[in-house]
């Protein structure tokens, strides 16, 4: 389960990109911060054919919601703590829905420097990779 602002969340707003999280271990208090899109764009194949009788294959791109529901973060060490010590025993808490790829991005640094996760063995965070142009800042 997700909690935003102490509420349960089951829904996602629709126009978001994603969401920064935070993950807690409520048997030692180790911490993971990190960035979840909400809905993974997709491309499929379609045979169509035209009025000439011509069969051609189309792309047709299309977004399916992501796997937030049940989103553990890309920390191995994390996951692996929660298939030993269950799920009950971590906290999942959004802290910033993002309307934009950049702003996602952003927050979570900003979010990452500012609780010094690579500074402290109390974070399951071991690296902060990103690219953002200021442009991208919305």
């Amino acid at each position: 389960m997700w909690t935003y602002n102490n509420e349960v969340i089951e829904e996602l707003p629709s126009d978001i990109v994603g969401f920064v999280y935070l993950i807690e271990n409520l048997t030692n208090n180790k911490k993971y911060i990190g960035k979840k899109l909400s809905h993974f764009s997709k491309t499929k194949q379609k045979t169509i054919t035209t009025k000439a009788g011509v069969k051609k294959k189309k792309k047709i791109r299309y977004k399916e919601e992501s796997d937030w529901k049940t989103y553990w973060s890309s920390s191995e060490q994390l996951k692996e703590d929660v298939k030993s010590l269950g799920e009950s025993n971590f906290r999942r808490e959004i802290l910033h829905f993002c309307k934009s790829k950049g702003t996602l991005s952003y927050m979570e640094l900003k979010e990452q420097v500012e609780r010094k996760v690579l500074e402290s063995d109390e974070w399951y965070n071991g690296i902060i990779q990103v690219r953002i142009h200021k442009n991208h800042i919305k």
